[in-house]
This record gives structure tokens, C-alpha cells and sequence, in this order.
């Protein structure tokens, strides 16, 4: 039976990248169709404020950690049954979801060091982090009350120290002064309130019809169930500056939000960001494309969601972005008005693998650098330039600009760059950020031409701009 485990989990790895290779061809059509209009700004102070002071952190970091780790398959999905879902040969259904169910009897990760993980996106200059406290799938990162269903209650890990692990890496982030933000999926197919076993599974949706007062029960019973969750979180589990909820197929008012929202930002969570993704509600403070960046520039809060790799969870077979192509992707979402968060997944064991660090470590060291073009700065009108190479951002009060360009992983940084528009104030000097020292550029009939000093993952200028 190991044998079979083990030879199942290869191939349904296998079948992960393929689901992952259609959702990044496809524009994740087949998740979240997040069209970036229809956003509704909040109206309270404090929530305004809180977004405002958001849009300065620029880069953060997004952790899928869960049953589907174990194995290194595509979290949760796969035991959805849509047509776009492809699972390993030699399981029906049902046996697979039985199969899925019963990693929880293998969940033993005794390497687990949050500590690591906060160490190595601090280096990695991230501001935010948002973890994933439970999955389409159930299996609670947290140790809840209302469901044995979490890390708490694993088998071989509940007697461990760190069994209630959400709270461990929370804390963790914490001393190293992150903004902690909590994902929570509203959709819970473990919950028979919500998958009844006495239905089969259709879909990502409730798998039952409100047309009986039994069924209207269970229903109330799986708002409820949702309600308590959310509140043990916000009660129990410290101070959050990011609520960030998954799984638009269940509405807001399903799981009482709006009462969630109130008692946790008059409580311990003032001015509390509310991400309903792709939901275009009130509760919906900035808006979350996923796997891409939007192709204009938008002036309200918004975040691109994209993987360091081609999977959110860890994955043994993959490959991951440079870190000129993290530079170029940070570059351009700021330009654009948004933040970038990237998507890791801790291995098995609950640690950063080694190839996520080689791959993070020179951001940071690009960052300590060149941070002043990223943090805390806001959009300018011109944004970019024709070969889209060169990125623009503002400081605050608008008199500076900085213009950044990306190392392209092939060809490297080119010799001289130009722009129309974005002209500097004549016989001023154009500063390079990383190294204080002036570079060269001629300005002719608005179009400035750069020559562009050495950099490792890119450049970044820093210049006045002409009024």
C-alpha cells in the first residue's frame, strides 16, 4: 500500500503542473475570472488609513502550506470534481478523495521553524506577509474548536509544541514587524454542512439544494460553523492588519462578514483591510489579480498574486523565477499602482527549501540598494516607455521620479536606455540610486537617453522631474 501512496502521489504532482501550466495559459480563467473595475472604496477612516499606509510595504508574501504539501501536489483542487481537474489514473473519485482525506494521518512536520521562514523573506525585503490558515479543503492550520480537521489534532503532530502552527508563524513574523495578514477560505469541502455525503460532489460549490428546512439547516449550521472560525482567529490568534478571504463562490453575507468585521475592528483589529477577492463588494479593500498584472495603470488599492515558481504549494519538480525576474515583476506592479505578493510554499517538512532563498536572496540585496524606488512611493502619469524596459515611480510629494530597469535574464542589462515624457529639469543631475553617483543623459526634443551604469538585477535612477 506505501508503494502505492507513493507512486499516486507522483503522478498526481504530475498532473498538478499540467493544471497549473493551463490555469497560467488560460489567465487563471479556470479559478478566479478577476476582472480589475467595479471597485467600492471603503468609507471608514480608519480603513482608508490602513490602506494608505498598506500601499507603502510594495512586497509581500503569500504561504499555501497544508495537506497537499505532503505529496507536493496542486492545493486542494484536486479533489474537486470539474472537468478542468485531472487526477491520477487508478482512483475513482471517491477513492481519491479518501486518499486526500487520510494525509492527515501523515502530517508530522518536526523540522517546522517559522522563525526561517520570517528570516528569509525579511532578507528578502518582503513588508507583509498573509498565511494560509485553511484551504478550500479544511484542513485548519490552526487549531479550532469546531473541527478535529486541523494540524492541532494530526496524529503524529498534536502532541507537538507547535501544533497549533498558524499561531507559531504569526508570532514569528510579528518580531520581525511584518503586517500579518490571515487567509481563510470561505468554501470548506471537509465540512458535511457543506460537501453532504449523502450527495455526490459536482463541483466547488455546496452540493446540496435549499429546498427542504433540513437542508436550509444545514446551511445555517455551515454559516455559523465559518462565523466561529473567523472569530477564533480574530479573537485568538493576535493582532491582524489583513483579513484576506478565498473562494468567491461563497458570498460575504454567507459567512456573516460584515459582523466578523465590525467586532474584530472595534476590538483588537482597528482599521482591519477586508480582501473578499474577487467579489467587487463593500468588503472587497483592494482588489487581487491573480497570476498577472493588470495591463494599465490603476489608480486604487490593488495587489497582483503571482507564484515564485509555477504552483503555490510546494512542488518537488519546480522551477523558479529569477531574481531579476522578481526585480522586473515588483518594477512593473508598482509602476502600475499595486503591490506585489508572491507566492511560496514551505516543504513538507515546514522549511523554505534552498532554492526559494537562492532565489529571494538578491532581491533583498537589490532592495537594501535600491528600496527608495519601491517602498512607499505612488504612480506617476507616464509610467513606463515604448519597449516597456523602464519602469517609473514617484515619491510622494511628486518632485522626484525614479525610473527603473530590469535586468532581462537573457541579454542583461542594455548599454543606454531612452524615454519620452518623465523630462528632467534642465541641468539637473540624474542619481544612481544604489551607488549615489550621477550618470549620464541628454535630453533632445522630450526624449531622454540614459546611459545606463553596471547593476545586478537591475537599475534604478533617481531624478527631478520638469513641471
Amino acid at each position: 500500500m506505501k508503494n502505492i501512496r507513493l507512486t499516486a502521489a507522483v503522478v498526481a504532482c504530475l498532473s498538478c503542473l499540467s493544471v497549473s501550466a493551463q490555469v497560467e495559459e488560460a489567465g487563471n480563467s479556470f479559478v478566479h475570472e478577476h476582472e480589475m473595475d467595479g471597485y467600492i472604496a471603503p468609507t471608514d477612516p480608519a480603513v482608508l488609513k490602513k490602506l494608505d499606509e498598506w500601499q507603502d510595504l510594495k512586497f509581500g508574501v503569500l504561504f499555501h502550506w497544508g495537506l497537499y504539501s505532503i505529496p507536493g501536489i496542486c492545493e486542494s483542487w484536486q479533489i474537486c470534481s470539474e472537468d478542468w481537474i485531472t487526477r491520477p489514473k487508478g482512483f475513482t473519485y471517491e477513492s481519491y478523495k479518501r486518499w486526500y482525506w487520510e494525509l492527515n494521518a501523515s502530517f508530522n512536520p518536526l523540522a517546522f521553524n517559522p522563525q526561517q521562514w520570517a528570516d528569509v523573506m525579511d532578507d528578502a525585503g518582503m513588508k507583509y506577509m498573509i498565511f494560509t490558515t485553511k484551504h478550500h479543503d479544511g484542513f485548519c492550520m490552526f487549531d479550532s474548536k469546531y473541527t478535529d480537521f486541523s494540524t492541532a489534532h494530526a496524529p503524529l503532530f498534536e502532541g507537538n509544541p507547535k501544533s497549533d502552527v498558524a499561531k507559531y508563524v504569526f508570532d514569528a513574523f510579528r518580531e520581525k514587524n511584518f503586517w500579518i495578514g490571515c487567509y481563510f477560505s470561505k468554501p470548506d469541502w471537509h465540512s458535511q454542512w457543506f460537501w453532504n455525503d449523502y450527495y455526490a460532489t459536482s463541483g466547488r460549490g455546496r452540493n446540496y439544494k435549499l429546498d427542504s428546512d433540513e437542508h436550509k439547516q444545514w446551511w445555517e449550521n455551515y454559516r455559523q460553523f465559518c462565523k466561529n472560525q473567523l472569530m477564533e482567529l480574530t479573537e485568538n490568534y493576535g493582532k491582524f492588519d489583513i483579513l484576506w478571504l478565498d473562494g468567491g463562490w461563497v458570498k460575504a453575507e454567507d459567512v456573516y462578514l460584515e459582523e466578523v468585521l465590525q467586532k474584530a475592528r472595534s476590538g483588537k483589529h482597528p482599521g482591519l483591510i477586508s480582501v473578499d477577492r474577487a467579489m467587487k463588494t463593500k468588503w472587497e479593500n483592494y482588489q487581487t489579480p491573480e497570476r498577472s498584472i493588470p495591463e494599465v495603470q490603476l489608480n486604487y488599492p490593488w495587489e497582483s498574486c503571482i507564484t515564485l515558481s509555477h504552483a503555490w504549494g510546494w512542488d518537488p519538480s519546480a522551477k523558479f523565477k529569477s531574481p531579476a525576474t522578481v526585480v522586473g515583476l515588483l518594477s512593473e506592479v508598482c509602476a502600475k499602482g499595486g503591490c506585489l505578493l508572491l507566492g511560496v510554499g514551505p516543504t513538507p517538512q515546514g522549511l523554505i527549501q534552498d532554492e526559494v532563498i537562492e532565489s529571494l536572496k538578491p532581491v533583498g540585496e537589490w532592495l537594501r540598494k535600491n528600496g527608495e524606488a519601491i517602498y512607499s512611493t505612488r504612480t506617476t502619469p507616464i509610467y513606463t516607455n515604448t519597449e516597456k524596459n523602464v519602469w517609473f515611480t514617484a515619491n510622494k510629494d511628486g518632485k522626484n521620479l525614479y525610473a527603473i530597469v530590469p535586468q532581462n535574464d537573457e541579454t542583461g542589462l542594455p548599454a543606454t536606455i531612452t524615454w519620452d515624457g518623465n523630462e528632467p529639469v534642465k541641468g539637473s543631475k540624474m542619481i544612481d540610486v544604489a551607488t549615489k553617483k550621477a550618470v549620464k543623459y541628454v535630453t533632445v526634443n522630450g526624449k531622454t537617453t540614459v546611459t545606463l551604469p553596471a547593476g545586478t538585477n537591475g537599475v534604478a535612477l533617481k531624478f527631478t522631474v520638469k513641471k
